[in-house]
């Protein structure tokens, strides 16, 4: 069946904009000034412009342009039925971040154009099986009755001619070019699907010809692309924490968790504190972003982690296990035959079982030379840049004071222990104007506050 393309034509009804009014709107993306029009049928419509002023725009600078077709469900309810309102969201914020642009929302444009109560009513056939397209018709109503003449007045009346539209319809392109507006750019908002929404969107794509989703921010970040404009929420939240490890060069990390006093486990040894940890994504996610993980043997010993990415898209890194008197036995989670590389750096005189899996690598040193930087000169030979060193205490704290770490992932949970395992110790100072700081940034996750101290920046 062939789908109705939004109108450009202005024979029905002819939009003949009207400015009515003018104000300042303060948003969580910033303050727009807020244009208020009023169309030849009675329609009102408001445009949100950011750095935009009554003055013809060059076509060769062309700003950044939402045309929103009002969705009360999306927009006023945070309805996932839909995308509408996180792309407005989207759009709002891409504008905030470039300082120019413009949202212009389209009033009578619900459901496509059919109305509100129309839209429930194909919603409620959508309940039952029906897809958006066929809802529409089996009503008796057209897939897309909107038209686009009073959103291109409205650009007009502002000065602009030319636009860097963010949409995913190509059919709204089509219309403004129609109607006088050249579009320089489209550009799709990266929104992500939802299970609420993800068949209404594929049928959109696969029928109504938009476009394939945006690149999915943690997707992007996996493969060394800082998204663009990430949509606001979890993908701005990403984009802002781990951005800096898609750049060239090493980075070493430091993570660590420990309670308010200072302790990772109890003086009996129990680490139960890492069973129940807030941040528990986020040091999945740094796995996920670099090319090793190291951890000392104590570690190994209390906890049998297995390092892996678990919970979150993305590859495990390969596993080092520093073990100067190979303790951990052959049976650890480390050294599995599961298809995650291990290096196990032991001194030249330990003793390691045989029968390992091809997967486990045995590095050996001079006993006394498990410095720091000598275990990340093995590893940069191998060509793993990115590393974090997860823990324990005592290994975190010895890259600390050797000056190896670019950054450090301090997280408090909300536990005082009293007495226990140290986390972070070193030689300090007698003098606490010479402590050690860095720039920081802050992160909440559940009950536990993260500190992340940027060293490489006062470097």
């Amino acid at each position: 069946m062939s789908i109705q393309s939004p109108r450009a034509d202005a024979a029905a009804v002819p939009a003949t904009i009207e400015r009515v009014t003018e104000t300042i709107l303060p948003t969580r993306h910033g303050t727009f000034r807020l244009v208020g029009y009023r169309d030849g049928a009675g329609t009102e419509h408001v445009a949100l412009a950011l750095g935009i002023e009554d003055a013809p725009v060059s076509p060769g600078t062309a700003p950044l342009v939402r045309v929103h077709s009002e969705c009360l469900t999306g927009d006023a309810f945070g309805s996932w039925r839909c995308d509408c309102g996180e792309q407005l969201d989207a759009a709002l914020a891409a504008i905030s971040a470039e300082g120019r642009g413009v949202v212009v929302y389209v009033r009578g444009h619900e459901g496509r154009g059919i109305g509100l109560l129309a839209k429930l009513k194909a919603y409620a056939l959508q309940d039952g099986g029906v897809d958006t397209v066929d809802a529409n018709t089996a009503l008796g109503l057209p897939v897309d009755d909107r038209r686009y003449d009073q959103a291109a007045e409205i650009l007009q009346d502002l000065g602009i001619s030319a636009v860097r539209l963010l949409s995913g319809n190509p059919a709204k392109e089509e219309a403004l070019e129609e109607l006088g507006i050249a579009v320089v750019e489209r550009r799709n908002l990266p929104v992500p699907d939802r299970a609420e929404n993800a068949g209404y969107l594929a049928t959109k794509r696969a029928r109504m010809r938009h476009d394939a989703p945006a690149a999915d921010a943690w997707e992007s970040l996996l493969d060394g692309v800082v998204p663009a404009a990430p949509a606001p929420g979890e993908a701005e939240e990403l984009t802002h924490r781990y951005g800096y490890l898609t750049q060239p060069g090493g980075q070493v990390i430091g993570q660590l968790r420990q309670s308010l006093d200072g302790f990772i486990a109890s003086r009996s040894g129990d680490a139960g504190l890492h069973e129940d940890r807030g941040d528990h994504g986020h040091l999945q996610r740094l796995r996920a972003l670099v090319d090793a993980v190291v951890v000392g043997a104590s570690t190994v010993l209390a906890e049998d982690c297995s390092l892996a990415v678990e919970d979150v898209p993305g590859t495990s890194p390969v596993r080092v296990v520093l073990d100067s008197a190979a303790k951990v036995g052959a049976d650890a989670r480390v050294l599995a035959d599961d298809g995650v590389p291990t290096l196990w750096i032991v001194s030249r005189d330990a003793m390691v079982p045989g029968g390992l899996p091809a997967s486990v690598e045995v590095v050996r040193l001079p006993a006394e030379d498990f410095e720091p930087r000598r275990v990340l000169a093995v590893l940069h030979a191998r060509g793993m840049g990115r590393v974090l060193v997860e823990g324990g205490g005592n290994t975190v704290s010895r890259f600390l004071e050797a000056g190896a770490l670019d950054r450090l992932y301090l997280t408090t949970a909300p536990v005082l222990v009293g007495d226990g395992v140290p986390g972070i110790r070193f030689s300090g100072s007698d003098v606490l104007a010479e402590a050690r700081t860095a720039p920081v940034r802050r992160f909440v996750f559940g009950q536990d506050i993260c500190t992340e101290f940027n060293f490489a920046a006062v470097r």
